[in-house]
């Protein structure tokens, strides 16, 4: 499944693997058939989504950004 409102070229599903929260910003780990994209996004967004390990998501990877959408 792809996101397919978005205009990203490169979307990665995968499942995450490992989250680190810190106070303002999280590091989320995607664990993807082609290896690991790690995303840092807001803390507010890791809970928001509801991501926890496991979770299906889709890496969107723009240019240095690295997006998260939960499936």
């Amino acid at each position: 499944m792809s996101i397919q409102a978005i205009n990203v070229r490169n979307q990665f599903r995968g499942k995450v693997k490992e989250i680190i929260k810190g106070d303002v910003v999280s590091e989320v780990d995607v664990e993807t058939p082609w290896g690991v994209v790690i995303s840092v996004i807001t803390t507010r967004s890791v809970v928001d989504l509801g991501l926890a390990m496991g979770s299906d998501v889709v890496a969107l990877v723009k240019s240095t950004e690295v997006s998260i959408a939960k499936l």
